[in-house]
């Protein structure tokens, strides 16, 4: 299958003008591609499926309940929302829950799905955080770091968890980190901790902040906490819930100049209620309720978004982050988090062929999934 006259997003994140061959699932020809059998994209945008590594799902089904039916279901509404590959995110709940959970995933991860996004991991968000910062994550379930839960639980998934979140203050925290560091990415996360023990976590071999802005002190002056720890380690990527609720436009900004467009990862942390009327709905096993685009618990505790991953990439291009550099933060950054990148991210010669077409206001028009085009309602 042959396209031509695109806008194509390729390895160097800039857009160029040009065609395209997808061969047994993969990229070919990639800029150089043209003839009259090929389809004509009419100058339309061609961008790498985006990449969702901090998802909790949608649909009104939640990762962590471990429901077969509802994780399909759950990839059925990322692919034709143009997220094409995803790690979903467990919540803070006793270990055999996330063991069905885990075990779920794994088995899905194995079958073939055609026109559902891909699953390349899971992301391990709890149980090990701070009580002062477990935002909507469940209390009675917290606990201290345990590498050999973390084991036990990566052997179910049978070795899919990507990231693994801790908050480093946690005692055992540091032990915790050398040793996880070396099966996956640890991430900081929904701590109360500052700016030395953030940047010991960092120097143990965390390398990723989650939901940076959210769950952690702020950035002060005299205390830069976990903000100004991981702004300054190259080697750390941060995600961004990028909705203007959970962070605002002007900080979304601020971490743009901050961090960069190589090491942010816009993310969606989407709950069951993404995709979903507005009402009440679960996470983790507690009662949400989701008016307009904000989730809240039933104490007023902000929760997850409501938005998926495009829209979230939409928004951020709407609060002035140059749309290459948004692409960017939502497919090639997180695919090379979770050690993905070879595979997918840009839309280059020999990577899987996920990608989507976009007019010119940057509107969903078509997706493709392995070269084949996923129907959408």
């Amino acid at each position: 299958m042959k396209f031509k006259n695109a806008r194509v997003y390729g390895k160097e994140f800039k857009f160029v003008r040009g065609g395209f061959e997808v061969k047994n699932g993969r990229f070919a020809n990639v800029l150089s591609c043209s003839g009259d059998d090929a389809i004509d994209l009419e100058g339309a945008y061609v961008i790498p499926g985006l990449v969702d590594i901090h998802n909790h799902g949608n649909s009104g089904y939640d990762f962590s309940d471990g429901n077969p039916a509802g994780l399909e279901t759950m990839a059925a509404y990322l692919a034709q929302n143009g997220v094409t590959s995803f790690t979903p995110a467990s919540m803070t709940l006793p270990e055999q829950v996330l063991e069905k959970a885990y075990r779920t995933a794994a088995r899905f991860s194995r079958e073939m799905h055609r026109g559902l996004s891909v699953l390349r991991g899971i992301h391990m968000e709890g149980p090990f955080f701070s009580a002062a910062k477990k935002g909507a994550q469940n209390g009675a379930y917290l606990k201290n770091p345990d590498f050999d839960m973390f084991e036990r639980l990566n052997e179910a998934a049978e070795g899919l968890i990507k990231i693994a979140d801790v908050a480093p203050e946690l005692p055992g925290a540091l032990e915790y980190i050398e040793k996880v560091s070396k099966r996956c990415v640890v991430s900081v996360a929904h701590t109360d901790a500052g700016y030395e023990e953030a940047a010991a976590a960092i120097r143990a071999g965390a390398g990723h902040i989650t939901h940076l802005f959210n769950a952690m002190l702020p950035l002060l002056h005299r205390a830069p906490g976990v903000i100004g720890a991981a702004a300054e380690a190259d080697s750390v990527s941060a995600e961004l819930i990028s909705d203007g609720v959970h962070v605002h436009e002007s900080a979304v900004r601020a971490a743009y100049k901050l961090f960069g467009p190589e090491r942010l990862c816009l993310i969606s942390d989407a709950l069951s209620c993404c995709g979903m009327p507005g009402g009440k709905h679960m996470l983790g096993g507690q009662k949400i309720r989701l008016d307009g685009t904000i989730a809240r618990l039933e104490d007023g505790t902000i929760a997850g978004s409501a938005n998926n991953l495009f829209g979230i990439m939409r928004l951020a291009i709407s609060f002035g982050i140059p749309r290459e550099d948004a692409v960017r933060m939502a497919s090639f950054n997180p695919a090379r988090v979770i050690g993905a990148d070879k595979e997918i991210g840009t839309v280059e010669n020999g990577k899987s062929a996920d990608f989507l077409v976009l007019d010119d206001a940057f509107n969903l028009k078509k997706v493709y999934i392995n070269g084949f085009l996923v129907e959408r309602p």
